[in-house]
């Protein structure tokens, strides 16, 4: 099974979607909360090639994006594909 790291904060709808994209494929993930720990900002951004936005999402180390980027993998058939 793939290992999913997800940063998010608490108010960001994106966040809420792509987790419940996840949750549909009953797949697991790591959350970091950025309202929780401010401080993983930079690590994040550090791994995200600069972006500062939310939800920045990885699988196997691998930087996917945000919302959008996850819901295109997965409209494209891709998404399973990663997470096998």
């Amino acid at each position: 099974m793939a290992k999913i790291e997800i940063y998010t904060t608490t108010t960001c709808p994106y966040c809420h979607a792509a987790k419940e994209l996840l949750e549909q494929k009953g797949v697991g993930y790591t959350e970091t909360s950025l309202t929780r720990e401010p401080n993983q900002r930079s690590t994040m951004q550090g791994r995200a090639s600069g972006k500062t936005s939310v939800p920045q999402i990885f699988i196997d180390g691998t930087h996917i994006g945000g919302c959008d980027d996850l819901y295109a993998l997965e409209e494209k058939g891709a998404l399973d594909v990663l997470l096998a």
